[in-house]
């Protein structure tokens, strides 16, 4: 410090500024493209390991309720992963009792819904609902579906959280998938499309799926403001996730640039001969 003020010498701040210039880019997960997550669905409906099945389906999840990975799988002892209670299912505006409807009427499911409660940047009670995909296997109503069948046939009581696993070594406890699980799962699947993506495996991880989901959004043109309500972002903090690297983004910007970057401006008056300016309306220049 110099003098009697709280002042840092101006050598040291120029060797903090040297410093920073040097420090590698910051390490920013990549968005899940959604070949991914149809890879790991696909393997998931031909395994026999119901881990594998619970992992797929609660990324599926993820992606489309852009969840952070404490509200779909547990992450510490403050996590608050959703739970069967949460999760209702319509058929058209018919209500289906996740406790009592059958299989059949379950699959035929049109909506799906998922009640915040003390999850992070949630308002408690606010619902977030999304319809069927289209996709037998990438949908948030079928894998919803899938998660409370299983579930149910277990006999798990309506506070068990979704992202729960039975297994023999377990016994009554049912085993928690974590985000090391769903880190695992997505790294193997993109191992599988090699260079293609544009990033390697280590680039993602189970926070990917946030950023996933609203980069799909944009993609598809949704509105900016709709992707924050259902992301719930209550600032501009989502606009970190929509990543610029995303292809079909940006494959159309330079050409519109080349376009649009053709024009002329309209004059400062200093730049205007007064004498070609009406009589009338001439101005002292100075």
């Amino acid at each position: 410090k110099r003098g009697s003020q709280a002042e840092i010498d101006f050598r040291l701040t120029r060797l903090q500024a040297a410093w920073k210039k040097q420090d590698p880019p910051p390490h920013r997960v990549k968005p899940l493209p959604v070949q991914v997550i149809r890879r790991m669905a696909t393997l998931a409906m031909h395994s026999r390991h119901e881990r594998t099945k619970a992992i797929a389906d609660m990324t599926i999840l993820a992606f489309f309720f852009l969840l952070r990975p404490g509200e779909y799988v547990d992450t510490n002892s403050e996590s608050t992963p959703f739970k069967i209670e949460d999760v209702n299912f319509y058929i058209g505006d018919t209500w289906l009792n996740p406790a009592t409807a059958s299989e059949h009427q379950l699959f035929a499911a049109t909506r799906v819904t998922m009640t915040f409660t003390t999850q992070k940047n949630g308002v408690r009670g606010e619902i977030i609902g999304l319809s069927t995909s289209g996709d037998s296997l990438v949908c948030p109503v079928r894998a919803a579906v899938r998660r409370l069948l299983y579930l149910r046939r277990h006999g798990a009581p309506a506070g068990t959280p979704l992202a729960r696993v039975y297994s023999e070594d377990s016994g009554p406890t049912p085993e928690k998938i974590q985000p090391r699980h769903i880190t695992a799962a997505i790294r193997d699947a993109v191992k599988y499309f090699g260079t293609d993506l544009g990033f390697l495996p280590d680039d993602v991880s189970a926070r990917s799926l946030r950023a996933a989901g609203a980069n799909a959004l944009l993609l598809a043109n949704v509105d900016t403001n709709i992707i924050r309500l259902i992301g719930r972002w209550k600032s501009d903090e989502m606009l970190r996730y929509l990543h610029v690297q995303a292809a079909p983004l940006m494959q159309d910007y330079a050409r519109r640039m080349v376009t649009g970057g053709e024009y002329n401006l309209l004059p400062n008056a200093q730049l205007v001969p007064q004498a070609l300016l009406p009589a009338h309306d001439a101005v002292p220049m100075r």
